[in-house]
């Protein structure tokens, strides 16, 4: 009899002594993502600076200290994300916290693949950094404590259409966020062009000469000022040929990439749900942006157009992914939804 209670009193011991070890190591699991975090999030801060002041200061210096800081910045977020997935024991993409980290951590991977493969990337860091730096921001400072912390899969999550339909979704997430802003960006400079020419042409036209004509040093005054005018405006449209080029190669690659997350998420919804399309709101508000995107393409292959038309339609799209991401889920409507707004 004294025996058996040993034996139970050891197992009982050995089991306790697994559970406080597993705690533990969760428990260095956590923190270590706490610190990776605001590591990560300090320097996206830092890098979005960094290239914002390329922007007025162009420097080669300046743009190779942020292209190292979004480098770091990206290890400092795959730590979080790979410490998560350790004591969670299922990939991060399970709740808002975790799809956003991993919306900060795509926009970070996008711009290291564009420097690798040598581009220019020094004014694509003033819309990568920034959208790095907000969505984790969103992720860490503007979430209730209960959303960011990981919970158990409900059923209809534990399938390994989870990767494929979230990942997807939020890989096309980044990459059309990334190619709507380079529109905005070219509506905003385009615009900024065509009001100074347009003041230009006015003043010249207001200017006439006196009974003497230009004096020598007006003259040269304006050929000074028409010179650096022309340089600025040549600048800025070579800035603003490169924005449309990256915009419609990113919407491209988001276009694809949300293809395959739909039909992904189509096939899991007929495994969990029995209906391949039930007309969620999630699913209805994804199939209009998916279309909104459709047609930018059909106008830039099939159509031809380039520069402002197909851009405002891109700039459309950037809204519209907000409201798929966003807008539903945090008004608590549908499977999809998070309902937190509904809570406060």
């Amino acid at each position: 009899m004294i025996d058996d209670i040993s034996i139970d009193f050891i197992f009982l011991s050995s089991i306790l002594f697994k559970i406080k070890l597993r705690d533990g190591f969760i428990m260095i699991f956590i923190t270590l993502e706490h610190i990776s975090a605001h590591v990560s999030f300090s320097l996206t801060f830092v890098v979005t600076l960094i290239y914002w002041g390329t922007l007025i200061y162009p420097s080669e210096e300046l743009s190779c200290s942020g292209g190292k800081g979004m480098i770091v910045t990206f290890i400092c977020i795959t730590g979080v994300l790979v410490n998560r997935s350790l004591y969670s024991g299922h990939l991060p993409l399970s709740n808002l916290y975790e799809s956003f980290m991993f919306l900060s951590w795509s926009s970070s991977m996008i711009h290291i693949v564009i420097e690798v493969r040598g581009q220019d990337a020094w004014w694509l860091g003033a819309i990568t950094a920034p959208s790095a730096m907000l969505t984790h921001g969103f992720a860490t400072l503007g979430l209730p404590d209960k959303m960011q912390q990981s919970a158990m899969l409900v059923p209809a999550l534990q399938s390994h259409w989870l990767m494929m339909h979230v990942s997807m979704i939020l890989l096309s997430y980044a990459t059309l966020l990334c190619g709507s802003l380079s529109s905005i960006a070219f509506l905003v400079i385009t615009s900024q062009i065509n009001r100074k020419i347009i003041l230009s042409a006015d003043n010249s036209c207001l200017r006439s000469p006196n009974k003497n004509g230009y004096s020598h040093d007006q003259e040269k005054k304006d050929l000074k000022d028409s010179f650096c005018f022309r340089f600025a405006n040549y600048r800025k449209s070579k800035l603003t040929h490169q924005l449309d080029n990256w915009s419609y190669r990113g919407i491209g690659l988001g276009f694809s990439f949300l293809t395959i997350g739909i039909l992904s998420g189509a096939v899991w919804a007929n495994e969990a749900w029995g209906s391949y399309w039930s007309w969620d709101p999630k699913e209805t508000w994804a199939l209009i942006t998916w279309t909104i995107f459709a047609i930018y393409l059909h106008t830039r292959i099939n159509r031809g157009w380039q520069g402002e038309k197909p851009a405002i339609v891109a700039s459309l799209g950037f809204f519209l992914v907000w409201i798929c991401y966003l807008g539903v889920d945090l008004l608590g409507i549908g499977l999809h939804s998070y309902g937190w707004l509904i809570h406060l």
